[in-house]
């Protein structure tokens, strides 16, 4: 359930300029998502989001600095087999068949520093800013796919 609404949390920011606590939870009301204010303020942490500038004055939540959220979407981490980087490219290893899937999910994500994403059957391509973004990428799905499975 938490994952679920992380992923909803996500989305609503993602389409919406929500400028508050209260806003965001009617809305995941509306989507049948009922939380209390403590576990949206927990959410909201974990997930890194902060307030940003919305262009007309005011303010909305926005995902934070890091490379990737600190969850995934439960489709991305069963899709992917491995995660390397070459340069500034990096390759996420995927089941057969799985890969545009999880690639769609995995640019939802809005991550900070991709400038674009190449799917085929069972690989996706990542074309990152910096070596070094990509290097970060990598570690946190190694971290958050294969090191919480062990």
């Amino acid at each position: 359930m938490k994952s679920l609404r992380h992923e909803k949390i996500l989305e609503i920011i993602a389409r919406e300029n929500i400028d508050t606590q209260g806003k965001l939870r009617k809305m995941l009301a509306k989507e049948d998502i009922i939380v209390t204010q403590a576990t949206l303020s927990r959410d909201i942490k974990a997930l890194r989001l902060k307030k940003a500038d919305d262009g007309n004055g005011g303010q909305k939540y926005v995902v934070g600095d890091a490379v990737i959220v600190n969850m995934l979407p439960p489709i991305f981490m069963d899709a992917v087999i491995s995660a390397d980087y070459a340069m500034n490219t990096v390759v996420f290893r995927c089941h057969n068949g799985m890969a545009q899937a999880a690639c769609a999910v995995f640019d939802r994500l809005d991550c900070r520093g991709v400038v674009g994403t190449l799917a085929g059957d069972d690989t996706i391509f990542v074309l990152m800013r910096t070596e070094n973004m990509a290097e970060e990428l990598v570690d946190e799905i190694n971290q958050l796919c294969f090191e919480n499975n062990k």
